[in-house]
């Protein structure tokens, strides 16, 4: 269950270019859940490390996900 929920998570993600050329990503609806690399792959694996983070944070605090 959680995998299938981080699995969708992701597909809600957002990526931009900077202007260094590094890579931010995003996904809407997870405030604070971000990531910055060098290249897509290694943003794209930040961002899902992140994200799994933040939910087992909410978990252990008790918030609503």
């Amino acid at each position: 269950m959680l995998t299938k929920y981080i699995h969708e998570a992701m597909k809600l993600a957002r990526y931009k270019i900077l202007e260094d050329g590094s890579y931010y990503g995003d996904i809407p609806g997870f405030r604070g859940v971000l990531a910055n690399a060098d290249n897509l792959e290694e943003c794209r694996d930040e961002l899902q490390d992140t994200l799994e983070e933040w939910i087992l944070l909410g978990i252990r605090l008790g918030h609503n996900l």
